[in-house]
């Protein structure tokens, strides 16, 4: 009889997948030479040019919008994002790891510029699905990691609005200025609908906006079509439905003439003529009598915050003010919310934009002189803006 072969013991699954794990960690490296860091110097170097300012912190920022403070604090926000995730992929044409300042930087061009992926990632080296990853990366992270720098203000906060807009503009107890403006894209044919379809026959997504006096975002909302009017995408928004069950706007009302009954001003914002008269929302008089044109001249001057907040986001992140190729409309509202939230970061951190960045023109070229009057009068908005005119002429 043939002697028994003794069977070698095969390895469990379990231990299979150690190995493989193990094989996955030798491939990444972990010293700091392997770690692309001085991404910056190679950067400048070859993006140097005439129109790139000659100091270096200047053009730090003529890049990238933010100083390099703030760059590093925006790194702080997503940090532990990008480095807890895998870093397949991720490798520059020197088969270094991206620094996780390198992949901000990269998102941060792309938002800031408007450019190809491809532009983008020549520009830094790498190639255009790097691009594309990294700055879904940032945007899913900066979604979530700096929610509280767009936030609706404390009392104490809300009262020192109130205080500082009556001091730029005379307007008593106005908390802010609301105002909307496009976002232009193409549709491939089986998307395109009349829904999408704005006044100027672009395809857009709207973006709202409510604004303190520093032209910071208090509160956006945005996935709306662009053919919808003004007053339907308000009437949509949780903006409305917060002023409307009275969360906000119902602070300490004013009274602006002693000793009269009936005289007292509540809470509100202001907003165009595209915009319905609400007791918390007031537009400009119609009718051009003087009285009437004083108390627009003013209302013009709150309003106007919202109208110049918008040319600096859109200067500043030309994704935003560029046609947009076909982009995902479910993931295009989490691009717009990422920029708005770069645009508070920025005021948060005492930081400043170059004269340069804001656009020159109006945020919706084209649409200004198309604005549809809403019709919409509440007789309490009524009431509350003849107050308001009546107190201007006192």
């Amino acid at each position: 009889m043939a002697p028994a072969v003794k069977k070698k013991k095969q390895p469990s699954l379990d231990k299979k997948k150690k190995k493989k794990k193990k094989k996955r960690m030798k491939a990444v490296p972990l010293d700091p030479e392997a770690i692309d860091c001085d991404w910056w110097d190679t950067f400048w170097h070859r993006n140097s040019s005439l129109s790139v300012p000659l100091d270096e912190d200047d053009a730090f920022k003529h890049f990238f919008r933010a100083s390099k403070t703030t760059f590093s604090y925006i790194c702080s926000l997503v940090r532990e994002d990008l480095i807890s995730r895998p870093p397949s992929g991720l490798i520059n044409i020197e088969g270094r790891l991206l620094s996780v300042e390198k992949q901000v930087a990269i998102a941060l061009r792309r938002l800031a510029s408007g450019d190809s992926q491809v532009s983008v990632g020549a520009s830094f080296g790498v190639g255009q699905s790097t691009v594309s990853q990294v700055t879904w990366r940032f945007i899913e992270s900066l979604e979530e990691r700096a929610k509280h720098h767009l936030r609706w203000p404390d009392s104490d906060r809300i009262e020192e609005i109130k205080s500082k807009f009556e001091d730029m503009c005379g307007l008593p107890n106005c908390c802010g200025a609301i105002d909307t403006t496009h976002i232009i894209m193409t549709l491939p044919a089986v998307q395109a609908s009349d829904d999408w379809c704005d006044l100027e026959k672009n395809y857009s997504m709207f973006l709202q906006g409510v604004f303190d006096h520093e032209m910071r975002f208090l509160n956006m909302v945005t996935g709306w079509p662009g053919g919808m009017t003004v007053s339907k995408l308000l009437k949509f928004s949780g903006f409305f439905k917060l002023c409307e069950s009275g969360q906000i706007l119902d602070g300490n009302a004013k009274t602006l003439f002693e000793g009269e009954e009936g005289s007292q001003v509540r809470e509100y914002v202001v907003g165009g003529i595209s915009y319905p008269l609400l007791p918390w929302l007031i537009t400009p008089h119609d009718d051009c009598d003087h009285p009437m044109m004083a108390f627009n001249d003013r209302h013009e001057k709150v309003r106007s915050v919202a109208a110049t907040a918008f040319a600096h986001l859109k200067g500043s992140w030309r994704i935003l003010s560029k046609v947009m190729w076909r982009p995902d409309r479910r993931k295009l509202p989490s691009i717009i919310l990422v920029c708005c939230l770069l645009h508070n970061i920025i005021i948060d951190c005492g930081d400043y934009l170059q004269e340069d960045v804001p656009l020159s023109g109006h945020h919706d070229a084209g649409y200004a002189d198309r604005l549809c009057k809403c019709k919409q009068t509440d007789p309490l908005g009524s009431e509350l803006r003849g107050y308001l005119t009546e107190y201007l002429l006192r």
